[in-house]
């Protein structure tokens, strides 16, 4: 009977502390900031309960059960904390969270030379992780034009049919104002135009930067538009190998490779990639719409540590591209007749970055790079070559210290650029340009919630004299989500023959640039731009950003006929102007992102009579994103809107919506991936002819929407090291 109470008393206690629940709280903040983080998840797995922190970083719970429970909380950006807590006498609970560098705001960018976060900075930078790089490289493994192509306020211009060549325009400008660099490097440009773009492959890519508006202050010439600054992945102790494989049903095929992996001394990158595109022609009307294409291209880095305060690398860049458009007749049998016409551009390049860092006290550091280029092209259509070599070389040094509240960047470099054309050529349009430039930049905080950035540049260029600089941007942020920025800056361009407008005519009958009669273009350039970020119900995360910009270049270079049937460059005799607002918005509710755009780009030519809208510019363009993301897939579905556009000659085109659809699912050993480019074949073909008789010598016309139309690919991501986690 004893034994019977004793069993009977140890059930009821047992019940009743069983019954024993308590209602929690967790508060989640910035281990650096000590500020609450808003939106972080919180997950007690063996409830499979979770919430999300709300504006003062807390999380309630309702009801736990006494004993000790494992928690994990996580937040994009932060380092994911997995701990058991002990639910009973204590109901409160604090963590801090480790920044991990994958969120906007925690980033470090490299574009503005300074190492301070995007959230404390007054320039403005749009940012792209290495999660979407991803997703673009699975859209189109080839070249980076995905990945910008669908950036709000940026156009992709295609130049030519036979060839493919694009060009990049930012808020309605052309892209030659556009400067493109790769770990501060000046890339491209020149003669490569509308190829740059697609000789740049993203596999090794880990981040992309982008700054609207003039930038000329920091990285000299040519930055009218902005600039994009793409950043190359580093060797970790950790070895990395993706192996990526992508077929798509247009015939082309594409194999890219990356390794890396370093130790307390050494480390090493090696990237490469082959492309091969067979002629496609969608509507069978006998030219291609993507031409046959072979393209090579490897990147190896060397690293050296000599301490843990210093770092040199050194890195080669090479690329052979060939591509042919045309009457797919000749290209793929060589027949004559009327099968006559193609256009081929044969392209070499070869460059070298060397970079030299060192950290001379805890607070500033010495930085030595230069980097020499040196390419070959031969661009051939029937009955006429252009070729020519292009060698460019720039060498720069700076000093960067910080304080508790103030950076400063000082500099000098040193920028040369020599054409040499093909010395049987009937026009001569050799150039050689020397470029010298010094520069100033300081970061100062004036409160936690203001801070200013100042900046002058004076450049002197040995044919077109000496360009002032000066550039200042303001930044304002509270502890509730808001901050805005407003900034200005002056550029300028020097004159080269390499313009849209010669590209599109292949450079026939181009004259030289004319260095006594020529201006160098100038701009100046405004933006202002407020950001909120909250969240709604507690459940869903949303964040605005809203941006108004205007641009003006005055000496616009332009290209007009002569008397003679030649062309030859002139100065605008008044400014081009742009002006625009950009919207971004996004939502985000557990595994879900959805992202909203819209730009409005105005952009007049205020040399021609009537203030014309700029030719092949819609002046509305708008986007929607949805993103499914888990451990294990990736799924995302898109919608583009293009709006009306003119034509040279004034004609409207009509608008135009393209969708796609990508799904990825990881694995121990990597990812495999299906993706719907343009699943509505979307073509201009179906709005207006793209080829004019007669078929042995035809006309293109402007291209204004896409011409290959719906693409479907599969691929393979092998990883062969990493991913142990996933299933």
């Amino acid at each position: 009977m004893k034994k019977a109470y004793l069993t009977t008393f140890f059930l009821i206690v047992s019940i009743i502390s069983i019954a024993q629940t308590s209602d929690i709280s967790i508060t989640v903040s910035d281990a650096e900031s000590n500020e609450p983080v808003l939106g972080a998840t919180v997950y007690i797995e063996q409830l499979e309960k979770g919430a999300v922190t709300n504006l003062d970083g807390i999380a309630t719970f309702t009801a736990i059960p006494y004993g000790n429970h494992i928690i994990k909380i996580s937040y994009i950006g932060f380092e994911t904390i997995e701990t058991t807590i002990e639910v009973g006498a204590k109901k409160e609970f604090s963590f801090k969270l480790e920044s991990g560098g994958n969120e906007l705001d925690e980033v470090v960018v490299q574009s503005t030379r300074s190492t301070r976060t995007v959230k404390k900075i007054p320039t403005r930078i749009e940012f792209i992780g290495a999660e979407e790089l991803g997703e673009k490289a699975v859209m189109n493994p080839t070249n980076i034009s995905m990945v910008l192509r669908e950036s709000t306020g940026i156009q992709m211009q295609q130049t030519s049919l036979s060839s493919g060549n694009t060009n990049i325009r930012i808020q309605g400008l052309d892209g030659r104002y556009t400067q493109l660099l790769r770990d501060g490097f000046p890339l491209y440009g020149g003669f490569s135009s509308g190829l740059s773009i697609l000789q740049i492959p993203p596999l090794d890519l880990q981040q992309f930067e982008i700054i609207k508006g003039s930038s000329s202050t920091l990285y000299g010439g040519g930055a009218i538009a902005g600039l994009i600054n793409m950043v190359s992945k580093t060797p970790e102790e950790e070895p990395s190998l993706d192996i990526m494989l992508t077929q798509t049903q247009a015939l082309g095929s594409t194999a890219n490779i990356f390794y890396s992996k370093r130790n307390e001394k050494f480390g090493v990158s090696l990237y490469g990639s082959g492309h091969y595109q067979k002629a496609y022609d969608p509507e069978d009307d006998g030219f291609s719409n993507m031409p046959k294409t072979t393209s090579l291209s490897f990147n190896p880095k060397f690293f050296y540590y000599p301490s843990e305060k210093t770092t040199f690398w050194i890195g080669v860049n090479g690329t052979y591209d060939d591509r042919i458009g045309g009457d797919v007749t000749k290209i793929e049998r060589g027949e004559n007749g009327i099968h006559q016409y193609t256009e081929e551009n044969l392209s070499k390049r070869l460059s070298s970055q060397v970079l030299y860092e060192t950290q001379l006290s805890s607070n500033s550091s010495l930085n030595i790079k230069n980097s020499v280029s040196f390419f070959d092209r031969k661009l051939s259509i029937p009955d006429f070559n252009f070729d020519g070599k292009q060698t460019n070389t720039f060498t720069e040094i700076n000093y960067h210290r910080t304080s508790k509240k103030t950076d400063w960047i000082i500099g000098a470099n040193l920028y040369s650029s020599n054409f040499d054309e093909n010395d049987n050529a009937p026009l001569q349009r050799d150039q050689k340009d020397l470029t010298y430039g010094a520069f100033i930049n300081n970061i100062h905080d004036f409160s936690d919630n203001w801070i200013l950035e100042t900046g002058l540049r004076a450049d002197y260029n040995t044919d077109f004299g000496f360009f002032p600089l000066p550039r200042i941007s303001l930044l304002y942020k509270d502890n509730n989500g808001f901050s805005s920025r407003i900034g200005g800056g002056l550029g300028y361009k020097i004159p080269d023959v390499f313009t849209e407008e010669a590209e599109n005519i292949n450079f026939e009958n181009v004259l030289a640039i004319d260095k006594s009669s020529l201006k160098a273009e100038r701009s100046y350039g405004v933006n202002f731009d407020v950001n909120y970020q909250t969240r709604l119900f507690n459940a869903v995360g949303f964040s605005i950003n809203q941006l108004f910009y205007v641009s003006a270049i005055d000496n616009g270079l332009l290209l007009n006929s002569t008397d003679n049937g030649f062309f030859e460059f002139e100065n605008a005799a008044d400014e081009i102007l742009s002006k625009g607002a950009e919207t971004n918005i996004k939502f985000t509710y557990k595994d879900f992102r959805w992202f909203l755009n819209y730009a409005l780009i105005n952009t007049k030519l205020n040399y021609l009579a009537g203030n014309p809208q700029k030719p092949l510019t819609a002046k509305h363009n708008a986007g929607s994103v949805l993103m499914y993301e888990s451990e294990k897939w990736r799924i995302g579905y898109e919608t583009f809107y293009t709006g009306k556009q003119f034509l040279s000659n004034g004609t409207e085109t009509t608008d135009f919506v393209t969708m796609g659809f990508v799904a990825m699912c990881n694995f121990k050993w990597g990812t495999t991936f299906v993706n719907f480019e343009n699943f509505t074949n979307r073509r201009q073909s179906k709005f207006s002819p793209l080829v004019s008789p007669p078929h042995d010598n035809p006309a293109f016309p402007e291209i204004y929407a896409p011409t290959d139309g719906f693409i479907f690919s599969v691929g393979v991501i092998i990883k062969p090291f990493g991913n142990e986690d996933d299933d």
